[in-house]
């Protein structure tokens, strides 16, 4: 028992605020509406850590607009050394921030604490739609691309746009042609999308399943390197349907960029315990995501690589803007 009490109490000074005291509380700050990616990430990271020794509680507040830009804006403007809040992030935050729509902003103007989690991109339409397959959506598109309007999250040079030009691209159509409708998260795409405001959306798996259940939504193609499984493991890959668009997206929580040395680990701690234990690939899987796991230093290598990744991307879209 003594080791016990003794491992435990290790663990907790771990996660302790600065001068041994744990904090009450802690937020999770989402830069959307609720109900989409972003609130999933939260979600997700508030149930993992939940009862862990001497880990806060998460408290869940949402700051949507500019699609991230105005929580990054709030938190390395106003808010930079609050040492427990954590603010969401996606793989499309970091094509944001590579494209210069967080203005001046750069990979090192905050602290990237952990990713926790993948999914992929999809494409999907209402469950009555006449489009069964994602040629089916495409001829459309080539037929008349004015007649489709597409939900995403963002505007022009967002990643939802980015995946959807490249196959309407690898169709023969030319993805400025296209109509697209720029919302606030994937919450906002589906509630279009059900209300026929679009006819289809580009977005991610994870935000497909929490409304594909109801038998309301279709998807036409994960855009995964093999078909996923669970839920969508009868969905075809855009790869098979001969389209070869493949697109990851990583999902964490980053920090202000004056939090403490010592907070900063204490977070990259937490999450490190997190991710190690047995229940948390099980509360992962449920929420739709699937294996990515970086913290800390090694995180940060890896977003200023997406970062410079996503610069020679968008070239190819002519979508960098100058500095």
């Amino acid at each position: 028992m003594r080791f016990v009490h003794t491992f435990l109490a290790i663990l907790g000074l771990a996660l302790a605020a600065p001068g041994g005291a744990q904090p009450r509380g802690a937020e999770c700050l989402i830069p959307s509406k609720p109900g989409g990616g972003m609130d999933l990430t939260c979600k997700l990271a508030q149930k993992a850590l939940h009862g862990q020794p001497g880990a806060p509680e998460l408290q869940l507040s949402y700051l949507p607009g500019g699609v991230g830009a105005v929580a990054w804006h709030t938190i390395v403007s106003q808010r930079r050394a609050e040492a427990n809040t954590l603010v969401t992030f996606s793989g499309g935050s970091v094509l944001n921030l590579a494209l210069g729509k967080f203005g001046d902003a750069d990979v090192d103007d905050v602290r990237w604490v952990a990713a926790f989690g993948a999914d992929y991109g999809m494409i999907a339409v209402r469950a009555d739609s006449p489009w069964q397959s994602l040629d089916d959506l495409l001829n459309a598109l080539k037929r008349d691309p004015k007649k489709v309007l597409i939900g995403m999250s963002g505007t022009v040079g967002s990643q939802d746009w980015i995946k959807m030009a490249l196959l309407a691209q690898m169709a023969g159509i030319d993805p400025r042609k296209m109509r697209f409708v720029a919302l606030e998260g994937g919450g906002e795409q589906f509630i279009a999308m059900q209300e026929n405001h679009v006819q289809a959306v580009s977005g991610d798996t994870s935000e497909a399943l929490l409304y594909t259940g109801g038998g309301k939504v279709r998807v036409l193609a994960v855009l995964s390197e093999q078909r996923l499984p669970g839920a969508l493991a009868n969905v075809k890959t855009a790869r098979e349907q001969g389209y070869d668009v493949v697109w990851p997206v990583i999902r964490g929580v980053w920090m202000g960029p004056d939090v403490r040395e010592a907070d900063y680990r204490r977070w990259v701690q937490a999450f490190d315990n997190m991710e190690a234990s047995p229940e948390f690939a099980e509360k992962r899987a449920r929420a739709g995501l699937y294996p990515f796991s970086l913290t800390g230093d090694a995180l940060t290598r890896y977003i200023k690589q997406s970062v410079a990744g996503h610069h020679r991307q968008a070239r190819q879209f002519k979508l960098l803007r100058e500095r």
